[in-house]
């Protein structure tokens, strides 16, 4: 049973079905991650080399820095947003991968 399964792992992984799914989750994930560390640290690194430009007022008496923290839960809600539409897609793509497999262990 084993064996079969490794033989159908390495099937799916070698197909190009799945080589593209590889490919599209990455065009998803890789940007969006990269904005979100660079969000994420440049708040600590703006505070440490611009703390007048963070210490302005912006709403009342919140100042950019606090804006700014508060909009890392909105950067965080969203990417989880994105992330729950593309993986809709992804799991399409993944159902399709499976199906055409099934379909070719069918065969004779």
């Amino acid at each position: 049973m084993r064996d079969q399964d490794a033989q159908r792992w390495d099937r799916i992984a070698n197909s190009r079905q799945f080589q593209d799914l590889l490919s599209l989750k990455k065009l998803f994930i890789v940007p969006v991650f990269a904005f979100f560390l660079i969000s994420y640290f440049s708040l600590g690194v703006l505070i440490g080399y611009a703390p007048r430009l963070m210490s302005a007022r912006v709403i009342g008496p919140l100042s950019l820095a606090y804006v700014f923290a508060l909009a890392q839960f909105v950067v965080g809600w969203a990417i989880a947003g994105l992330y729950l539409i593309a993986s809709a897609r992804f799991d399409r793509l993944t159902q399709d991968i499976l199906i055409r497999n099934d379909d070719q262990e069918e065969k004779p």
